[in-house]
């Protein structure tokens, strides 16, 4: 998981005490105000939508927003996906300004709250911010403005909830709705998660408003449904999705074999994405894993005539925010960061992002790239990855944590997370479509956007024949079968290509039917190979700082050809070419396809998959587990797509182990039958 530092409530002043103690006088001087008790809130009229748009200065509202606020209204509950810059923000503030009382919005970025609050007071709404950056006496002035209901709405921290005053207060006053921002931050697995967001369920639960409204840019659909759970809210909220397609992006991802390669190919993203150091086309944001390297990387660019900061939450604050204002004033080519960087930044002319190593999940990554191109015009997303990701990956999951060692479900979801992304970098289909479907916006996919580089491969017409795949993906696997456990990647594919190697020889190996079995093809690409294996779920990693590789249960029935064979090969060559490679020009393309990490499903088998999630987030909530406990995404949808009739064809699913198996196996396959019932599909 990460943690963002440098961008949430920073340590809480000495003037927090005295603060403190004035809750209960400023409650006190509030029972004079104006607000005289809970009122029955009269149905708000379509008229009052589009007058309260105009309020906002704006003349139409964004495709979904009408529907947002319309089912938050109507429905009482919401959880809304859209991406940053979408108009999420509407959502909330519209229905403020026409509900009686004070909306609270809770959010953990500080300098959003101050530019949102500033730009309320422009429309003429009532609005503040609480934040402990806030002096006592400031923060004393404005609490009692508060606690007398003079503000339509007031963003708080999360850190805030957890003080008993401030929620007595809240108590006294007439909220009628409560609106979560960034809300993914409350699961584990989102990509920004703050243990200050998990206090929220219980205030929720306390506070009882009449509206709850939880948006985020990302949520896959476990996220979603921890979110839900979290939250205390019914597995029947409605959940909305839209405005994640981003055809303008050329999304691409690229193996890199070392430092020299690696910096070949991100001078050739920027010259491509900005022109001449210095032309003013633009930026370029550059994620890097770690502090040294973002250091570095920095240095380097300096000296090729990039005007290029660094980023991380290692330095000042002052220095933060001298790179964040740089950045925003449009005074640097290149911000060179670790993923501490980025939130509530909206800078429209963002021409690249580059990760120089994949980060721990397609959520985190997308969220990443989706800051190129906000303006609508061409942009690039390339993602950099090299042969030591999966284990370094798989080595980072199992470390102690604040000396605790994570346990087998975490580091199993966390690998989870991982691979899904690594398997959308190897590619199966259009990029922009296999994203939109993990994250489960079908409505928006684009049958091939003709930009990314699997587009433009497909479009050369490199068909592979699926029963060639199937014979080299069975010796690949025979080659980790053979090594039983005993060495790593790498000497499986010298296993697979024959070549001399001590360690074969002394462990009789070279004498094996398989040593030579595909010696035409180099150990590169044998490696590559096993590598989307790996990402398959048919091999994967043990044994610590120096993994082993071992053969799956899911592996095994690969082997022995009792499950089908899913993958696109690695190319027969590394694609050198700048135009391909690099570049990857735009070219037209019709063709989509299913991949593993973003499988197309048909509509029967997505009301299946829906079923399930219900499902999966009732379970959870009455076993008080996290729902990847019950179990993954992937395992959901390879449900709905197999549609098991027994436990033992539900066994040879991804994801159901024996526990699982005996734990849920009864009601997995209960959900199965029932759903070509009426209505069995959950509804959104």
């Amino acid at each position: 998981m990460s943690i963002h530092l440098s961008d949430g409530d920073p340590t809480l002043p000495q003037g927090q005490a005295a603060e403190m103690e004035s809750f209960e006088s400023l409650v006190a001087d509030a029972d004079a105000g104006a607000y005289l008790g809970p009122e029955a809130v009269a149905p708000v009229a379509e008229c009052d939508l589009d007058a309260g748009l105009e309020t906002f200065g704006f003349e139409s509202f964004r495709p979904g927003q009408r529907e947002s606020i319309e089912t938050l209204l109507d429905r009482g509950r919401l959880l809304l996906v859209a991406p940053t810059g979408g108009g999420k923000s509407l959502i909330y503030q519209l229905p403020a300004t026409l509900l009686p009382g004070t909306t609270l919005v809770i959010s953990p970025l500080i300098s959003l709250m101050n530019d949102q609050v500033a730009a309320l007071e422009r429309f003429g709404v009532s609005a503040t911010f609480l934040a402990s950056t806030l002096g006592a006496a400031e923060m004393r002035e404005r609490m009692g403005a508060l606690a007398r209901g003079k503000y339509q709405i007031a963003f708080v921290a999360p850190e805030r909830l957890s003080f008993g005053g401030f929620r007595g207060l809240l108590g006294d006053l007439e909220i009628p709705l409560v609106a979560i921002d960034e809300a993914h931050c409350i699961s584990e697995w989102g990509h920004d998660f703050r243990p200050d967001y998990l206090a929220i369920g219980a205030f929720l639960d306390e506070l009882r408003p009449p509206r709850i409204l939880a948006c985020t840019a990302t949520a896959t659909p476990i996220v979603r449904d921890e979110i839900l759970s979290r939250l205390g809210l019914p597995a029947s909220t409605p959940q909305l999705l839209h405005g994640f397609a981003r055809p303008n992006l050329a999304l691409r991802a690229r193996e890199v074999r070392g430092k020299k390669d690696r910096d070949l190919v991100v001078d050739a993203v920027l010259i491509e994405a900005l022109g001449t150091p210095g032309g003013n086309e633009g930026c370029a944001i550059v994620y890097a894993p770690t502090r040294k390297t973002t250091e570095a990387e920095t240095e380097r660019l300096n000296g090729q005539g990039w005007r290029s900061v660094a980023y991380h939450a290692g330095l000042p604050g002052l220095t933060r925010e001298r790179v964040h204002r740089s950045f925003s004033e449009g005074e640097v080519d290149v911000v060179v960061a670790t993923n501490a960087f980025g939130m509530g930044i909206d800078r429209p002319d963002v021409r690249a992002v580059v990760h120089l190593a994949p980060p721990g999940s397609i959520e985190a990554y997308y969220q990443e790239v989706g800051r190129a191109g906000r303006d609508g015009r061409d942009a690039i997303g390339i993602l950099l990855v090299s042969p030591g990701d999966l284990p370094l990956r798989r080595r980072l999951i199992e470390m102690d944590t604040d000396g605790r060692v994570p346990d087998p479900e975490t580091i199993a979801h966390k690998w989870n997370l991982f691979l899904e992304l690594m398997r959308w970098a190897e590619g199966g289909s259009c990029r922009h479509d296999a994203i939109l479907r993990y994250f489960g916006d079908e409505a928006e996919t684009l049958a091939g956007c003709g930009r990314c580089d699997v587009c433009v491969r497909l479009a050369d017409g490199e068909e592979e024949d699926p029963a060639e795949v199937s014979l080299l993906v069975r010796k690949a696997l025979s080659a980790v079968a053979r090594l039983r456990g005993r060495f790593g990647l790498q000497m499986a594919a010298k296993l697979l290509r024959g070549t001399p190697d001590d360690r074969l020889s002394w462990s009789g190996l070279d004498r094996t039917k398989t040593f030579g079995i595909l010696k035409d093809r180099s150990e590169e690409w044998l490696t590559r190979l096993l590598r989307r294996c790996v990402t398959a779920g048919w091999v994967d990693f043990d044994g610590g700082d120096r993994p082993i590789v071992v053969l799956t249960e899911e592996g095994r029935t690969v082997l022995f050809g009792d499950h089908p064979v899913r993958l696109l090969l690695p190319p027969n060559t590394l694609l050198k070419s700048r135009s391909r490679a690099v570049l990857g020009a735009a070219r037209p393309s019709g063709r989509g396809g299913a991949d593993v990490g973003g499988q197309l499903m048909s509509e029967e088998a997505r009301n299946l998959f829906e079923s399930l999630r219900s499902y999966r987030l009732e379970t959870a909530q009455t076993q008080s587990v996290p729902p990847y406990v019950v179990a993954s995404d992937r395992t959901l949808r390879d449900i709905a797509e197999v549609r098991p009739a027994s436990l033992d064809e539900l066994s040879q699913i991804h994801g159901i182990g024996p526990s699982k198996l005996q734990k849920y196996g009864e009601d997995l396959l209960k959900v199965v039958r029932e759903s070509d019932a009426p209505n069995s599909a959950s509804s959104k």
